[in-house]
């Protein structure tokens, strides 16, 4: 979460804005985001219902839930997900931002 704190403003510049999404409960996940100073959304899953709905995976060996980018455009539609294998498999930010750059680009009115 480091990570996307530390470019935010670019997320932002984006319109763009950030969930997180993690198996803790509220108060534990308000004290996380506090502590850090996340600028961002946080929404607790201790029933796991979000990630069963976009098929995230729990692999207990690997420390339990595993890591999952997904890019949702304004209309809702899921545009590009990315699962991770372990916890340190993420997509860069610059990768995120590209992606985000294509979708928006798509997104805009044909001029005539």
């Amino acid at each position: 979460m480091a990570q996307l704190r530390q470019d935010y403003a670019e997320f932002e510049k984006r319109e763009t804005s950030l969930l997180v999404v993690g198996p803790e409960d509220g108060a534990a996940f308000t004290r996380y985001f506090a502590a850090n100073s996340l600028p961002f959304i946080g929404l607790p899953d201790p029933t796991h219902s979000v990630l069963k709905s976009y098929g995230q995976e729990i692999n207990l060996f690997k420390f339990g839930r595993m890591p999952a980018q997904l890019l949702v455009d304004k209309a809702g539609a899921v545009r590009f997900i990315h699962y991770g294998h372990d916890m340190t498999d993420i997509p860069q930010n610059s990768e995120m931002l590209a992606l985000i750059d294509e979708v928006n680009l798509a997104e805009l009115p044909i001029a005539n």
